[in-house]
């Protein structure tokens, strides 16, 4: 095969990327009930540790695999691919790694994870192992959470109810999934009673970026436990960075088409790259908003579990505050007694910094994203200050408010199955024409929204393309040699309206 190849950019830790990483210690204390955190949803798995060599495009023009998108699922794909000593390309639309899981250092002066922030049951994946850069920190979550009914926090009693409440619903929408795949909000329990709007939003909008009304209770039921978290003082989103160094990525470079008729040519605007078989690791999102075109089409039913698999909204307003504004520990996770969906949650003190998140989601958090980052940050100052008093707002120092739904490489937070939709999630597993796999945080089906489930699901592509390009190989020379012929055919006498591989147009620096 032939192509255009494409300018590689390098990934170098801290210097490709435009979000740079930098740390801060400190640590404010105050004692007051805790409530331990219990399991809400999703998990993640292991991050490979094996070495991540770049596999650069052969000097005929052509790759084994093109892999698009340099998020978690397309850098542990990569990493696999090439330690499996086959050539890749790797595309990425943005102008950095990391996808939705980026950490920026340029808003404040303290590492902020714009994205995902918390690595979820770290026990499970072998980050102690990975080659990284001394530098890079991970440590445990506070292994509780505070809950403010209004101006005071819970008392003892309070959180006693609180968390039965919170674990009798959990139990209901997982008894209701042994016998169908119901709305997770039809089946919480009738004595939910003043705790009700706070039960929802923590195991609908916090946990699932969705509203119980648009969750399958199924996908609910099906997730992996959250039971511990950790932090990297870095960032998460510089710890993946780390992941993807020495790794060629062809950053700026989105993806128009990707043709299966005679092998795979996948369009961008700087040209056309030839390969045997492609890996798409964007967002459910971006596939339903048809961004990358299909040729052929997806199947109907592919297309159908796209849409199941849509994109929740979760949002962080941050703030940097003058001193310890709200009088909270490190990494401090905070709800409040709710009495509407007009609620969020604290993270407070990131890593020892003045940074705080408040973190906005679901149908909520997408109607106050839609208003812009104003609404969202002066939405924020008031919610924080009918919980801690008007001083607080005077003590806000610079802030910044993230909308992943008008992100144009992601459009949303993270999927979560709609009702009677969990079985998408299989559906995307399966390859289109024997060459196209995806990949991604909502294609897999127990660790979905969560970067550990996007990794596990770039390994798993990966290891099903090494499969079929192994098979490949196996042919007998013969069969190659056709398969040659053919291909050089198509090539001397294309169909009309479509350019060959290699006939696209030259890379425009």
């Amino acid at each position: 095969m032939c192509g255009v190849l494409l300018p590689i950019t390098t990934i170098a830790f801290a210097r490709a990327a435009p979000f740079g990483q930098s740390g801060a210690t400190r640590k404010h204390l105050e004692t007051m009930p805790r409530l331990s955190r219990r399991a809400f949803l999703a998990a993640s798995a292991a991050f490979a540790a094996g070495p991540a060599t770049g596999a650069r495009a052969s000097a005929s023009g052509g790759v084994d695999v093109v892999i698009v998108g340099a998020g978690a699922a397309g850098i542990a794909a990569a990493r696999r691919i090439a330690t499996a000593g086959r050539t890749f390309a790797l595309l990425e639309a943005a102008d950095h790694v990391g996808g939705r899981c980026i950490t920026d250092t340029r808003t404040f002066t303290v590492p902020y994870d714009r994205g995902a922030h918390r690595i979820h049951r770290p026990g499970t994946y072998p980050i102690a192992g990975l080659a990284r850069p001394q530098r890079i920190e991970v440590y445990p979550a506070p292994p509780s959470q505070k809950v403010r009914v209004g101006r005071r926090y819970a008392r003892q009693g309070e959180l006693e109810d609180f968390l039965t409440l919170q674990v009798s619903a959990s139990r209901a929408i997982a008894d209701a999934a042994r016998t169908a795949d119901v709305v997770c909000e039809q089946v919480l329990p009738d004595n939910l009673d003043n705790w009700r709007p706070t039960v929802e939003f923590i195991l609908g909008p916090f946990g699932c970026a969705k509203d119980l009304t648009q969750v399958s209770a199924v996908d609910f039921a099906n997730s992996a436990k959250r039971d511990t978290d950790t932090f990297c003082r870095q960032g998460f989103g510089t710890l993946l960075a780390a992941l993807a160094e020495g790794i060629a990525v062809h950053l700026s470079t989105p993806v128009i088409t990707v043709d299966t008729r005679r092998g795979v040519a996948v369009e961008t605007p700087k040209g056309t790259i030839a390969a045997r078989t492609a890996i798409v690791t964007v967002s459910t999102n971006m596939v339903a908003a048809d961004s990358i075109k299909f040729i052929p089409d997806l199947s109907a039913r592919q297309r159908d579990a796209f849409g199941k698999l849509a994109l929740g909204s979760y949002d962080h307003v941050a703030f940097e505050f003058g001193g310890n504004a709200l009088g909270l520990d490190s990494d401090d996770l905070v709800f409040e007694k709710a009495t509407s969906t007009h609620t969020a949650a604290i993270l407070a003190n990131v890593s020892g910094t003045s940074l705080s998140l408040i973190e906005v989601a679901g149908q909520f958090g997408r109607d106050l994203s839609a208003q812009g980052e104003a609404a969202m940050v002066d939405f924020a100052a008031n919610w924080l200050a009918g919980l801690y008093g008007a001083d607080v707002k005077k003590a806000i120092k610079r802030s910044h408010a993230t909308r992943w739904n008008h992100d144009r490489w992601t459009l949303g937070a993270f999927s979560a199955a709609a009702p009677g939709g969990q079985g998408a999630r299989r559906i995307l597993m399966e390859p289109v024409r024997d060459a196209v796999w995806f990949a991604g945080e909502a294609v897999h089906e127990t660790l979905w929204g969560t970067v550990g489930g996007a990794w596990v699901s770039g390994e798993r592509a990966a290891e099903a393309v090494l499969r079929r390009l192994s098979g490949e190989k196996e042919l007998g020379s013969a069969r190659i040699e056709k398969k040659a012929k053919r291909r050089s055919r198509h090539h001397r006498a294309p169909r009309r309206g479509r350019p060959p591989f290699g006939a696209a147009k030259r890379f425009q620096p």
